[in-house]
């Protein structure tokens, strides 16, 4: 496809005619166009399949229950185009690796498993068969177990999950790194230490009773835009949505319903947020921690006046330690300080303050915005403290809503995804299957590829994902999967990762969420978890393109078998009937008791969270309030050195993940192009720069390695000044490898510390 280039401003609403617009365009160019149609009106519905994007809830309520961008995950998958041994006979991998992110899952769908030729270059195709007898060949000739390295994107299922999890803690290893790690770790870190649980305490029809809610650091209007329509209907009930958020971002202004017909041929559309506030990159924490302090002013003059105060007394000492060390943490913490580090004035937080005490319920909401910054797990934390404070925990239209990336990042999790499984979960494994399964933590991602460096590690197995695209300091990552003795990629379509092979490489082609699953006892459902805890069935309905793809759930039992044997566990008997997987996940997780009966209620079934019934598995039984102060600096790594900006990365509005739809961000107003660095129109004028000039970036940091990237083009926006923003995985090579959230090991991608200057070819320019 041919782009133009531009940059103009969009004035519109989010949604609308432009949201129908994009949908149709993108149904059309799959080549699929009435398969696809078919496709959209079974998504997120019962006996449908689930959204193969984001994690938002269904509401099983309205006729069209997918997004734009939902639809464009479905037509990018449910595509006729496909690469065959033809394609990579006549494209070398040195070749393709010169080509975008884009061009490489545009050429269409994998359709065979390849195995990567060093002599000459290319992928050939392997059989199913020789392909799993090199993985164990590999598995087999390690030294030890954790030599093995078993990533997990979350699109995977309930099903492929739990049985990639049981095979590597047969094989001997908890080295589980998965896309959480790098990006919603410290909401499940920092839950978990506060209440006990890493999940979000609400159900989605909560939106439907708050007063208020607080919106921190996420863009739903690309990232999960069916959570505009939750906003949406809670403001056009009353109530108050109070935004943080560093960038305006359109969708959390106005959004238009694009299943309304008057609104996407009229201009009518309804506010989002009825107040913004825009602070500095990781200054959320201190943004919270304002509001507190001027609650607590308010509360304690109260009290003294005779009158009852503010705060939730009877909850807190009931259900609740460590109020007098957190409130006396925020005594110390001067305005000064709070001003300084958020970004906005005393004024703006007691504003926001009073529209919080005005609410009886509140729900806080976050995303990514919070979790990527080295304080990310305190600054969950703040913002449980703020809840607690006021008993905004178990009861309808209050709570914690952590938004979830990919459609089942948090199922997985729940399968035992987890570097750091429980005591309990590995006692259940042990006992059901009796053997005994490896005790020590295993690597998250970062630690993953630091091991890589070291040589550490022989095999590889990526579950789903673009692990090269994905992850921190791209250089380093490439050069760390590429010392593995072995790759090995279950994918759809072709991506980075792929061209980064290790000694030996298998590209394995697995059917996608769309298409229909059959195993020997006949089609197949799988399950999925979103992020308010309901877990429920998806099963595709397309015919798959070729016969010689299979299933993600097949390709894990048919590794396994290789591996393994069947003297433990029957894989293949578990690929050919899924049911008889969710048995053993009933009898070995809490909250799956009758898990096949379960799947046939209509819109799934809630598996219920502790802490929403104010039942908190800490120690003591209580939620914890958590007294940390704000950090001092944003990069205590760097010392004394001046920062002159702080760089985030963020996705664009054509784009899931590492993803690529097209070159567009419609609600940023960039067309046709990537490479742009969002910048406040002062700090450009300060600099002497121009709008549309090309600039390099370069990370400021500690260990002597020199992180650029060049040729960006300078696009003026509404961002605080001495904050910048671009695009995601073309900035990745900026975010350093040891930079990462402490408690969380999550990479801090919106919060790196850079300097610019203008691209050679511009200082060129000038001279001439």
């Amino acid at each position: 496809m041919k782009f133009k280039s531009q940059i103009k401003p969009y004035q519109a609403a989010a949604g609308g005619w432009g949201s129908l617009e994009a949908t149709t365009r993108f149904v059309i160019d799959s080549k699929q166009a009435l398969k696809n149609m078919r496709n959209l009106m079974r998504m997120n519905k019962a006996k449908g399949f689930d959204c193969p994007g984001c994690a938002w809830g269904d509401d099983n309520k309205s006729t069209f229950s997918f997004c734009e961008n939902g639809a464009k995950a479905v037509t990018w998958e449910a595509t006729r185009r496909f690469v065959d041994a033809e394609f990579f006979a006549t494209h070398s991998v040195s070749t393709l690796y010169q080509q975008s992110d884009y061009f490489l899952e545009y050429q269409g769908r994998l359709t065979e498993p390849l195995r990567y030729n060093r002599l000459t270059d290319h992928y050939e195709p392997i059989s199913w068969e020789n392909a799993f007898s090199l993985i164990a060949q590999h598995i087999h000739a390690m030294d030890n177990p954790n030599q093995m390295e078993l990533y997990t994107s979350g699109r995977a299922s309930n099903e492929a999950s739990w049985l990639y999890q049981l095979f590597g803690r047969m094989v001997g290893t908890n080295n589980f790194p998965d896309c959480s790690n790098m990006c919603h770790e410290a909401s499940g870190s920092g839950l978990k230490r506060s209440i006990g649980v890493g999940k979000g305490t609400i159900r989605l029809d909560d939106f439907d009773h708050a007063d208020a809610i607080f919106v921190f650091g996420q863009n739903p209007g690309t990232n999960h835009p069916r959570m505009l329509h939750s906003l949406r209907h809670a403001a056009d009930r009353g109530a108050k949505i109070v935004t943080f958020n560093t960038l305006r971002e359109r969708g959390l202004e106005r959004f238009a319903d694009p299943q309304k017909p008057l609104e996407v041929v009229t201009s009518k559309a309804g506010t989002i947020s009825s107040t913004y506030y825009q602070p500095n990159l990781g200054g959320d924490m201190a943004a919270v921690r304002g509001m507190v302090k001027a609650l607590a002013e308010t509360h304690r003059a109260r009290i003294a006046a005779g009158e009852k105060g503010l705060f939730d007394e009877a909850f807190i000492n009931a259900a609740t330690q460590g109020v007098e060390d957190y409130l006396a943490a925020v005594d110390a913490t001067s305005w000064e300080k709070i001003e300084q580090q958020s970004g906005l004035s005393e004024q703006q937080l007691r504003e926001a303050a009073a529209i919080y005490q005005s609410a009886d319920r509140v729900i806080c909401t976050w995303a990514m915005g919070i979790t990527q910054h080295k304080h990310s797990v305190d600054t969950v934390r703040e913002i449980v403290n703020l809840q607690l404070l006021f008993g905004q925990l178990g009861k309808k239209g209050a709570g914690l809503c952590p938004v979830r990336g990919h459609s089942n990042v948090q199922g997985n999790r729940t399968m035992g995804i987890d570097e750091k499984p429980t005591q309990a979960f590995l006692d259940a494994m042990a006992q059901h299957f009796g053997f005994e399964p490896p005790r020590e933590p295993g690597h998250n991602t970062v630690q993953a590829l630091e091991a890589m460096l070291r040589d550490e590690i022989k095999v590889l197995i990526a579950l789903g994902g673009n692990l090269a695209a994905a992850a921190p300091d791209s250089p380093r990552t490439e050069e760390a999967m590429q010392r593995c003795g072995l790759t090995v990629h279950i994918s759809t379509k072709l991506n980075r990762s792929h061209l980064v092979p290790g000694q030996e490489s298998l590209i394995l082609p697995t059917l996608g969420r769309t298409e229909q699953d059959m195993q020997a006892t006949g089609s197949q459902f799988i399950t999925v978890e979103d992020s308010f805890s309901m877990v429920h069935a998806s099963e595709g309905v397309g015919k798959p393109l070729a016969e010689t793809q299979r299933s993600e759930t097949a390709i894990v039992a048919g590794i396994a078998n290789a591996v393994l044997g069947n003297a433990r566990v029957d894989w293949l008997a578990l690929a050919a009937d899924y049911n008889k997987i969710r048995d053993h996940i009933a009898a070995t997780i809490p909250g799956f008791a009758d898990f096949n009966q379960k799947c046939e209620q209509p819109g799934g079934f809630y598996l219920g969270n502790a802490a929403a019934e104010l039942r908190f598995n800490t120690p003591g039984g209580k939620a914890h309030f958590s007294a940390a102060a704000l950090p001092t600096s944003l990069f205590p790594q760097l010392g004394d050195v001046k920062v002159p900006f702080t760089l985030q990365s963020l996705r664009s509005h054509d784009q899931y993940n590492t993803t690529i739809y097209g070159l567009d961000d419609r609600y940023r107003g960039v067309y046709g192009q990537r490479e742009v660095l969002f910048i406040n129109p002062e700090d450009m004028r300060e600099l002497g720069y121009e709008a549309g000039q090309n600039v390099d970036i370069e990370t400021l940091w500690n260990d002597g390695i020199t992180r650029r990237v060049s040729g960006f083009k300078l696009v003026p926006y509404n961002i605080p000044r001495g904050n910048l923003a671009a695009y995601y995985p073309e900035t990745n090579p900026l975010v350093p490898l040891s930079s990462f959230g402490d408690g969380s090991g999550t990479p801090t991608s919106k919060s790196v510390p850079v300097k610019i200057s203008l691209s050679a070819d511009v200082v060129t320019q000038r001279i001439a």
